[in-house]
């Protein structure tokens, strides 16, 4: 259980869930830009492990590093938060 602490964890937004026990997650973050100086809102979509399928469009969700579970999924569904 203590190699699992040290994995990473980030909060995001379902985007998509028609595929099989895979969600899409959409993590939102704010970066300067190089230049201008300006606050800009980014934002990355990753793949997630959902293997009981309980999150579903719209939801905020927990999710964890995990090992290469397919060619794009990473990460894995910790918990529904919302």
């Amino acid at each position: 259980m203590e190699a699992r602490s040290k994995r990473k964890h980030k909060v995001g937004i379902v985007v998509s869930d028609s595929m099989e026990k895979t969600i899409v997650v959409r993590i939102d973050r704010s970066a300067k830009h190089p230049v201008y100086n300006r606050i800009m809102a980014k934002s990355t979509k990753v793949m997630a492990h959902d293997e009981k399928k309980e999150a579903k469009v719209g939801d905020k969700v927990s999710i964890e590093e995990t090992r290469p579970l397919s060619k794009n999924k990473r990460w894995r569904l910790i918990e529904v938060l919302k």
